[in-house]
């Protein structure tokens, strides 16, 4: 398939309109948009935004779950080459206030709320502080009008946007979002990423999904995540396929959408695989129109995704915010078995390198060290968290994961772990992924997480905390077993904890922090 010529979002979304005006190009509650009402709708928004004075490189904010407002106000701005910054709808009001100062925002698109989170007056007081004079614009998308804030309706009922004068709009190198990303520091690290790349990068990450003209591509994970805004809206939309938006994950209404619409692709993560198959109402009838797409996670979790949720052909993925969400897919078109077992080969235009992280030289095939990466990159962090960028940074312009993994003969790339999570038992590292997958595929075991701890004869003791499945019943002398069988003495757990629960994100990602608390607190008790 023919990479598109655009290098600019906007102009991206009008070379579909123009090529194929119907075929929609999202399918959301409030019904089916074609490319050519999506581009009419932000041509408008674009519109009323310059008429308000927004310009290029001015900070536009969008406060809003997944919806077709969302698109409209992303397109909208990104035409005026201004900057979006799309804002969690999990933050509480102290996480706003950083956000608001630290990104700049001048325009701020907002939902009145979000279940108990009253977003519409969390922000007005925000602005009532004085705290973020450059805070100009509230407009709200939903709710009943109140004093301070404007319409969305007067944005996407004015006049559309005409051609542009000379050095306004978007260029291809300009910055189209800033994505706040959650790492080692305290507050979140702001990403900024342009847009020629994230076209091309989600180009060819629908490349190795095979995607065409007439797919539709399942969308739960929030458009305000890198996973979302730079990956799965441009290898949609530059592939000419159709996004079919949930607001918010449910695992019974996604079986719906997938169902109703004949979802050929989704977007996904294994908490979120093991809630759809592990839903009352799923059956393998329901989803089989899936063929692709893209997921994370350690072997079973893309099988479970291949074989029992019935994505056949789905794509194991490696990446972060800072590399567009993903320089590494593997192509939907090897085995299965290929795909489990590795993240597959670079996207085209990026490289990943391996470094002994303690000696700095630079490692062969199959040794693990430290990922650095190069080609599609952010630029470096903004506001606060550019303080940071001398340390992910390499003088000759390598991002510095902070992960861990090796290349193969093949160049193919294997994820071993975060370098901050391993754990250096007896003076080895240890990976808590490896023994992780190695508890799971036990058949009582739901979920596993593994964490060190402190120990005065072995540097670290690897403590492991099991979920058994609903129905089963475990011990952890069989699992302590099971491990031996599978793992080398110096991996196998050497306390094993039977737990009713893990501590999770809302993703549902380990959150290793709190489970290294945990075996403090076990270890106390």
């Amino acid at each position: 398939m023919q990479a598109p010529f655009s290098r600019t979002f906007f102009d991206l979304l009008a070379e579909q309109a123009g090529r194929t005006p119907g075929s929609p190009a999202v399918i959301a509650k409030a019904g089916t948009v074609s490319f050519a009402e999506l581009h009419g709708a932000s041509s408008r928004v674009a519109g009323a935004l310059r008429a308000r004075g927004i310009r290029r490189g001015d900070a536009v904010g969008i406060l809003i779950y997944n919806r077709v407002e969302w698109l409209e106000i992303f397109f909208g701005a990104a035409a005026l080459g201004a900057t979006i910054v799309p804002l969690s709808t999990w933050s509480k009001g102290p996480e706003l206030d950083f956000l608001l100062g630290d990104s700049g925002i001048k325009c701020l698109f907002l939902i009145e709320r979000l279940g108990a989170q009253a977003f519409a007056d969390d922000i007005a007081a925000l602005k009532a502080s004085g705290r973020h004079p450059g805070l100009e614009r509230l407009v709200l998308v939903d709710g009943a009008p109140r004093d301070g804030f404007e319409s969305y309706e007067s944005y996407r009922n004015g006049p559309p946007i005409n051609v542009l004068p000379p050095g306004e709009g978007a260029s291809a190198g300009d910055t189209v979002v800033v994505l706040y990303t959650s790492g080692s520091s305290n507050r979140p690290k702001a990403v900024p990423l342009q847009h020629f790349a994230a076209i091309e990068n989600g180009f060819n990450i629908g490349e190795r999904q095979g995607l065409e003209p007439g797919d539709r591509v399942l969308v739960s994970i929030p458009l305000f995540w890198s996973y979302g805004a730079v990956n799965a809206l441009p290898a949609t939309l530059t592939r000419g396929a159709t996004l079919v938006l949930q607001s918010r994950f449910e695992p019974g209404e996604a079986l719906d959408l997938i169902e109703r619409h004949a979802c050929t692709a989704l977007y996904t993560l294994p908490a979120m695989t093991n809630a759809l198959v592990a839903h009352p109402a799923f059956a393998r009838e329901r989803t089989r129109s899936l063929r692709t797409g893209v997921t994370i996670g350690a072997p079973q979790d893309v099988l479970k995704a291949a074989e029992v949720l019935g994505a056949s052909r789905i794509c194991n993925i490696y990446g972060s915010t800072e590399s567009y969400g993903n320089c590494c897919v593997t192509p939907s078109t090897w085995s299965l078995e290929e795909r489990a077992h590795c993240q597959g080969p670079p996207l085209p235009g990026v490289a990943l390198r391996i470094r002994d992280a303690d000696r700095g030289e630079l490692l062969g095939v199959g040794e693990t060290g430290a990922v650095e990466v190069k080609g599609y990159l952010m630029p470096g962090y903004r506001g606060d968290s550019a303080k940071h960028n001398a340390e992910v940074m390499t003088e000759d312009g390598w991002f510095r994961t902070g992960d861990l993994g090796h290349l193969d003969a093949l160049g193919r790339f294997h994820f071993a772990g975060r370098s901050s999570e391993m754990i250096k038992r007896s003076g080895i590292n240890v990976s808590p992924a490896e023994v992780e997958e190695a508890l799971q595929q036990h058949p009582a075991v739901g979920l596993a997480g593994v964490t060190g701890l402190a120990d005065a004869h072995k540097g670290e003791a690897i403590v492991a905390f099991v979920v058994a499945k609903p129905g089963t019943t475990v011990d952890a002398t069989e699992l302590v077993a099971h491990c031996r069988e599978r793992l080398s003495g110096y991996k196998v757990p050497d306390v094993v904890h039977l737990a009713v629960a893990l501590p999770l994100t809302p993703t549902g990602k380990l959150m290793r922090r709190e489970l290294k608390a945990l075996a403090e607190g076990a270890r106390g008790s």
